[in-house]
């Protein structure tokens, strides 16, 4: 198995973290994003979105960081990390789908225009972000775990890295109590592992 990486991405980051949690090992691959290596053809081959993470498995290359996460969670996880019920699964579709959403164009756009200069709106990003804080604060006073079951599944790896890196934006996390009890029971989960910012 062989992960196409970049350390400062949390996208990379999610799929780094669950491999971990599971207990699996990947052969990193850095990838020169700044460099421009997602961009030649031999890369291109393999994603043709131009992107990391991308996960080479057996022949097979899976690409998006949340398509990884339900690969590895329907080839290598129990089933509590993507239950098959229904329920469990629409609400794990729909924190997936706010992790590419509402946590990249809020937190994970903050964290761009901020840390690593990119153009762009960051007062708009940083706008965005508290009102996904806000909403993630709310769920997480009545819920332990994203999807609302007992245990975690990789709704809860999907959303965690741009919120928890969401200091990096120029956000203040201190007000959002339930945030931070939810972050530090991920970091409690066995094999956890951090990154820079972390």
């Amino acid at each position: 198995m062989r992960l196409h990486d970049f350390t400062l991405s949390g996208n990379c980051y999610k799929v780094r973290l669950f491999l971990a949690l599971l207990g699996r090992e990947a052969e990193l691959v850095q990838t020169d994003l700044l460099g421009g290596a997602q961009k030649r053809a031999e890369f291109l081959a393999l994603n043709p979105r131009g992107q990391v993470p991308l996960l080479e498995d057996d022949g097979r290359a899976i690409y998006d960081s949340q398509a990884i996460l339900v690969y590895l969670a329907r080839r290598y996880a129990e089933t509590s990390w993507y239950p098959q019920d229904a329920l469990s699964q629409a609400r794990i579709a729909g924190w997936l789908s706010f992790a590419a959403n509402e946590v990249a164009q809020g937190p994970g756009q903050a964290r761009l225009h901020a840390l690593f200069r990119m153009p762009g709106d960051l007062p708009l990003a940083q706008r965005r972000a508290t009102q996904t804080l806000e909403l993630l604060e709310a769920h997480l006073a009545r819920h332990d775990w994203l999807a609302e079951g007992a245990a975690p599944s990789i709704a809860d790896i999907a959303v965690y890295p741009y919120v928890a890196l969401a200091g990096d934006g120029g956000l203040d996390l201190a007000p959002y109590a339930h945030l931070a009890t939810w972050f530090a029971r991920i970091r409690a989960l066995p094999g956890y592992i951090g990154m820079p910012g972390l």
